[in-house]
C-alpha cells in the first residue's frame, strides 16, 4: 500500500482520524494538501503549500511524514509555536496513528540553563539588582528538578531578563568539552535526543543559525534526515538575511568584559590587570555607540530605527569619529587579547575567551572596509549600538541546500563556509530529500513568487487550497472615510478617538495593529485615558508587559478573583483591547467570541527609510523593475493579509475587520491589495458598520460562546 493511500484512508471520513478525534471532519481542501505531501515524500523534491486558516495544515504535513517511516524534521517560525507542536499536535496524533515513533524538541543555546554559568553567577554574585537576585534564586530552585533544562518550564522568567544572559551559554563563551558540568550539560543532552528521535522539532531561527555557524547541532542531524517540513515558511527569508548576513554589537563587548574580568579575577588575579583591562574595553564600546546615540536619525527612517551606512561612517556620524571610535575599540580589544594570552594556560575559560575577542576584532576590522556589493549595511543604536551588513539575496545559498541530496552523517563538514555545491540528480531507484514549506501567506499570484523567488523555489511544486471559512458570512471590512489622511499628524488621535466609540459599543473584543511604535504609544495611551483604570473595558498595550502575559489576558485566560467563570466569555460591556504593532500581527490566534473587531490602523508598507528596504529597492531598479510594483506592494499585501487573518480563527467566528486607510480604495493598487485579503462582506457607510457592531454584541452576549 503506497504512502497516499495509507494518508487517503487516514483522512477519510470513517478513517482513522475521525474515529480517533471527536472535533476530526474531514476536509477536501486538507486532503488535497496531505496527498500532495504524501506524493512528495514518495518522490523527493520541494513542495510549497499556501493553505488558508482553518484548512488544518499541521495535520496535513504531519499525518503523511509520521505515516512515512522516514526520519523527519519540522522546523517552526517560534519556539512557542515549537513548544505547541510538540507538546500538543505531535504526541496526539502518534497516539491516534498508534506509531511508536520517538520525538524530541531541540532550541537554541539560549533556551537552555547552562549549570556552568548558573554557578558562575552564584558565586559572583552577578545578578545585581535585589529583583534579579530573587529571579536568580527560582532559577537555582528550579534548576534542581528540570531534566531538560528548558528555561520555558519555568513560569514567569522573561526571555528578555538579563538573569537569562547569566544562566545560558552562547556559541562565543561555551567551554565544550573542558567544561566541569559537560557531562550534566542540558544543550548536549538534547541533541543527543534530536539525534536518536524519529521527528525532531526545531525552529527556523536555530535552522539557520546552523548554516550561518555550524554550530546547534543541525550539521549531524540534517544528513540524517529525508523528510523537512517549513511551518509558518513566510518567515523563512526575513529569517535567513537575519542569520547568514554579519553583526556586532556594543553588547557583546560588555559581556566579553564581564567575562573576562570574571575569569581574569578568579583564575589569574594579581597577573593583570583585568579591572582596567576591562574597564577600557567597556568605555572604547559605549564611546562607539555615543558616536550613533547623538545623531539625528532622518524622519524617514525613524521608523525602522536604522541608519543607512553606505560610505565610511553611518549617515549623519562625523567620518573622524567614527574612525576614531572603531580604532579605540579595536585597540581596546588587543589589548585585552594580550592580558588574556599571558595567563591562557592557567584555566580553559580564557581559550574560549580568546576565541571570542578574535572574532570581535575580525567583525570589526570587516566593518571597516567597505561594504560588498551584494549587501548593505546599516547601525541603530539602542540600549547598545549594532552594525549589521545584510545580505540582498540568499537564494542562491537556500537553492544550493534544497537541491543538493541527503548526505550520509560526517559528510557536512562543519569547517565549510559554503553550502554544498548543487548536486547531480540522484540515481534512479533512489530518492531524494522531500522538503515541504507552507504557511497561510506566502503569495498572491499563482507561482507564490512573493515566497519562491527570494528563496530560491522557483522549480518547487506549488499548491494554493482556500480556507474552508465562510468569509462574506462570518466578516466585514469597513474602510471609515471620515479619517484624516493617513500622512496627516492627527490621524493617530482621530483614530483612536473613532476607535474608542467602536470599543465601547461592542465592549472590547478588540485588536488595534499599528504600522509604527509612535502610533502604538498615541493609540494606546489615549484609548487607556478615555477607558481608565480597573473599567469594564480593560485596554493592554505592547510593552506593558511580555507578549506571552498580554496573549493570555487579552483571551481571559488570567482572570482577577472574582471574574467570571472559565468557561464563560466577558459579561456585556466588559471586555479588554489589545494594541499592538510588529509581532502581533501574525501568531496571534484567539478563536471566540473574545476577538470580534481587527482595526489596522495604516496600510503595512516597509518603511521607506529603512536601509535594508531601499537596497532591495535599488537592486530591483538595476533590474529594470520597479522597486513598489515588485517589492513594497507585494510586502503590504503580505502584511495586511497577515493582519486580518487575526479576526477569523474558526467556522463559528464572526467580526469586523476596520482599515483606517482610504488608500485602499483610493489609489490604483488598492485594488490588488483588497486581492490579498480574503473575501469579506463590504460595509460602505458607517451606520452600517455601527449596526454589525450591534449584531456581534447582541449574538455574544444571547448566543452560546464559539470560545
Amino acid at each position: 500500500m503506497s504512502l497516499t493511500a495509507w494518508v487517503d484512508a487516514a483522512f477519510a471520513p470513517d478513517g482513522t482520524l475521525a474515529r480517533a478525534l471527536p472535533h476530526f471532519r474531514a476536509r477536501p481542501g486538507q486532503l488535497d494538501m496531505a496527498l500532495a505531501v504524501a506524493q512528495t515524500i514518495e518522490e523527493g523534491g520541494a513542495l510549497v503549500v499556501e493553505a488558508g486558516t482553518g484548512v488544518g495544515k499541521t495535520f496535513a504535513y504531519l499525518v503523511p511524514a509520521l505515516l512515512s517511516g522516514e526520519r523527519v524534521l519540522v522546523s517552526t517560525a517560534t519556539k512557542s509555536l515549537q513548544d505547541q507542536l510538540f507538546a500538543r499536535d505531535l504526541p496526539r496524533l502518534l497516539e491516534t496513528l498508534e506509531l511508536p515513533l520517538r520525538a524530541a524538541l531541540l532550541k537554541g543555546r539560549s533556551s537552555y540553563l547552562c549549570l556552568h554559568r548558573l554557578e558562575q553567577a552564584r558565586r559572583d554574585g552577578l545578578a545585581g539588582e535585589r529583583g534579579n537576585q530573587h529571579l536568580l534564586a527560582r532559577v537555582e530552585v528550579w534548576a534542581q528538578g528540570t531534566r531538560t533544562g528548558d528555561l520555558a518550564e519555568l513560569p514567569g522568567l522573561d526571555e528578555k531578563s538579563p538573569v537569562v544572559g547569566l544562566v545560558t551559554s552562547t556559541r562565543e563563551n561555551c567551554l565544550g568539552s573542558a567544561c566541569p558540568q559537560f557531562r550534566a550539560c542540558h544543550v548536549n543532552a538534547a541533541r543527543r535526543e534530536a539525534l536518536a528521535a524519529d521527528v525532531v522539532v526545531i525552529n527556523h531561527h536555530l535552522f539557520f543559525a546552523d548554516l550561518a555557524v555550524r554550530e546547534s547541532g543541525m550539521a549531524e542531524l540534517l544528513p540524517s534526515v529525508r523528510v523537512v517540513v517549513f511551518d509558518e515558511a513566510h518567515q523563512l527569508n526575513a529569517t535567513g538575511v537575519q542569520f547568514l548576513g554579519m553583526q556586532f554589537g556594543t553588547g557583546q563587548i560588555h559581556d566579553l568584559a564581564r567575562d573576562v574580568l570574571q575569569a581574569g579575577l578568579q583564575h589569574a588575579r594579581g597577573l593583570v590587570d583585568w579591572p582596567v583591562l576591562t574597564q577600557a574595553l567597556r568605555e572604547a564600546a559605549d564611546g562607539l555607540r555615543a558616536t550613533l546615540a547623538g545623531t539625528a536619525m532622518p524622519a524617514a527612517g525613524a521608523a525602522s530605527g536604522r541608519l543607512r551606512w553606505a560610505d565610511v561612517a553611518p549617515e549623519g556620524v562625523d567620518e573622524r569619529r567614527w574612525t576614531a571610535a572603531m580604532q579605540a575599540l579595536e585597540w581596546a580589544l588587543r589589548a585585552v587579547l594580550e592580558g588574556i594570552d599571558a595567563v591562557a594556560e592557567r584555566a580553559p575559560d580564557f581559550a574560549r575567551l580568546h576565541e571570542r575577542a578574535i572574532g570581535a576584532m575580525e567583525r570589526l576590522v570587516q566593518l571597516s572596509q567597505p561594504c560588498p556589493d551584494d549587501a548593505t549595511r546599516w547601525a541603530d543604536a539602542a540600549l547598545h549600538a549594532r552594525l549589521v551588513e545584510s545580505p540582498l539575496d540568499i537564494a542562491p545559498r537556500l537553492e544550493a541546500l534544497w537541491s543538493g541530496p541527503a548526505r550520509e552523517p560526517g559528510a557536512w563538514d562543519e569547517a565549510e563556509d559554503d553550502p554544498p555545491e548543487p548536486a547531480v540528480p540522484a540515481p534512479p531507484g533512489v530518492r531524494g530529500r522531500a522538503w515541504i514549506f507552507t504557511s497561510a501567506t506566502l503569495g498572491t499570484d499563482d507561482a507564490l513568487t512573493w515566497f519562491t523567488e527570494p528563496c530560491g523555489l522557483q522549480q518547487a511544486r506549488v499548491l494554493r487550497v482556500g480556507s474552508p471559512f465562510d468569509y462574506a458570512a462570518q466578516a466585514a471590512l469597513f474602510i471609515p472615510p471620515q479619517l484624516p489622511a493617513p500622512a496627516d499628524p492627527r490621524h493617530s488621535d482621530h483614530l483612536a478617538d473613532w476607535a474608542g466609540d467602536a470599543i465601547a459599543r461592542l465592549g472590547g473584543r478588540t485588536l488595534v495593529l499599528t504600522t509604527t511604535l509612535r502610533a502604538l504609544r498615541t493609540i494606546g495611551a489615549r484609548l487607556q485615558q478615555r477607558f481608565g483604570a480597573g473599567g469594564r473595558i480593560e485596554v493592554l498595550v505592547q510593552g506593558q508587559g511580555t507578549k506571552r502575559e498580554l496573549m493570555e489576558r487579552f483571551r481571559n485566560e488570567s482572570r482577577e478573583p472574582g471574574a467570571w467563570e472559565e468557561d464563560d466569555e466577558a459579561p456585556p460591556g466588559h471586555g479588554r483591547v489589545l494594541v499592538a504593532s510588529a509581532s502581533f500581527w501574525e501568531g496571534f490566534d484567539v478563536p471566540g467570541n473574545a476577538l470580534q473587531l481587527v482595526i489596522i490602523d495604516k496600510l503595512p508598507f516597509p518603511p521607506p527609510g529603512d536601509p535594508l528596504v531601499e537596497a532591495q529597492g535599488h537592486k530591483l531598479e538595476r533590474a529594470g523593475r520597479s522597486a513598489f510594483r515588485d517589492f513594497a506592494l507585494p510586502e503590504a499585501a503580505m502584511a495586511l493579509r497577515q493582519g486580518a487573518g487575526r479576526l477569523i480563527r474558526s467556522e463559528t467566528d464572526m467580526g469586523v475587520l476596520v482599515v483606517a486607510d482610504t488608500r485602499l480604495i483610493t489609489m490604483g493598487y488598492g485594488k490588488r491589495l483588497l486581492r490579498a485579503l480574503p473575501p469579506l462582506r463590504r460595509l460602505e457607510t458607517q451606520a452600517a458598520f455601527d449596526q454589525a457592531l450591534d449584531e456581534l454584541t447582541r449574538a455574544s452576549t444571547t448566543g452560546p460562546s464559539s470560545a
